[in-house]
């Protein structure tokens, strides 16, 4: 009889587990912070480069003999700094999921690594376009339409905290919406949905997509344009991919209860002509092998009906005892009739 555990034990093991976990939890998240301070030390000399690469956009529109201001004090030293601190998060997240990773991958199911990985890495190169598009593609013509459209008489100069705030909220805001491909993918596979029903919806998806430009954006409609268009384009792309992992699916079910791509079974009795048969370009039936199959399958069938156990019903019970005495006397007489025969 196997020994019962200890209740303690199962808790003081628990507790082991739980605090594993936890500094595991604590080594990974020093080492994410340290990446960001590594990547930051390493961008902090060129602070002020990386503000004048950033305000391109804007500084290439401006009237002739305007600038950008700094209303704070502290705002010429801090503002670039406060940049390049940005960058340093945004250059390293794919250090900082791969520490994620590491730390969530040792709980999940063989099949949900395989789609995480790819997610993982194709979200984050969509971050990143989102944010060059903002930069390349949005940013010129936005400034282009804001400076265009000052009054007259009116110098614009813009404070160079409030234009990094602008152009953090547009990063994240493109960053976020050139994800909807992966959301639409994660839905479908997560089987809340299905690529038919969000079809059908493609109205609504439309009008959602205005709806988030304009939440996400300035107050003007191009920018709310330009973000919504690239959401409804990834939309389709993410529907399109959706469709192609649906129709993956049915083959790779196939695939997996295909027997022919079992591993032939090792061992004693397993050979060609016992237990089955190995595969070969055109296979005939083994009478002999389905024999020996019927047959073991027989005697198990009779072993465990055989080791089968029956409780007996009181009737059945007193007739077994009655039995079991009469055998007893019957054994206690069968000595005396020997001794009296061999006495004649």
């Amino acid at each position: 009889m196997p020994p019962e555990k200890d209740p303690q034990a199962n808790a003081t093991e628990g507790e082991g587990t739980l605090l594993s976990h936890l500094l595991e939890l604590r080594t990974r998240l020093l080492r994410m912070v340290l990446g960001v301070l590594v990547i930051f030390i390493a961008l902090a000399p060129f602070a002020n480069p990386i503000y004048s690469f950033v305000a391109e956009p804007l500084m290439a529109h401006l009237p002739e003999g305007n600038s950008m201001i700094a209303i704070d004090v502290a705002a010429p030293f801090l503002i670039p700094f406060k940049l390049v601190l940005m960058l340093s998060i945004i250059l390293a997240i794919p250090y900082l999921l791969y520490q994620v990773w590491a730390f969530v991958a040792p709980g999940l199911y063989q099949h949900e690594r395989s789609i995480a990985l790819p997610l993982i890495a194709s979200s984050t190169l969509l971050f990143y376009v989102g944010m060059a598009f903002a930069y390349f593609v949005v940013f010129p013509l936005i400034f282009a339409f804001f400076t265009s459209t000052a009054p007259e008489g009116v110098a614009v100069m813009t404070d160079i905290g409030r234009y990094l705030d602008f152009i953090i909220l547009l990063f994240l805001a493109f960053g976020i919406a050139f994800e909807v491909p992966i959301a639409t993918i994660l839905l479908v596979w997560m089987g809340l949905t299905t690529p038919q029903k969000l079809a059908a919806k493609r109205p609504y998806v439309i009008v959602g997509a205005f709806v988030i430009g304009m939440l996400l954006t300035p107050p003007d409609i191009i920018s709310q344009t330009l973000l919504a268009l690239p959401v409804w384009v990834l939309f389709e792309i993410g529907l399109l991919l959706s469709r192609v992992m649906i129709k993956r699916r049915p083959d790779e079910a196939e695939a997996a209860e295909d027997p022919d791509d079992e591993p032939p079974p090792s061992g004693p009795g397993t050979g060609a002509g016992f237990g089955r048969t190995t595969h070969s370009e055109n296979p005939a039936p083994d009478i002999n092998t389905q024999g020996w199959d019927q047959m073991a399958e027989h005697n198990t069938a009779q072993a465990s009906k055989r080791f089968e156990y029956t409780p007996l019903s009181p009737e059945a019970m007193d007739a077994e005892l009655d039995r079991i005495e009469r055998e007893e006397q019957a054994k206690e007489k069968s000595p005396a009739r020997d001794a009296t025969s061999r006495q004649d």
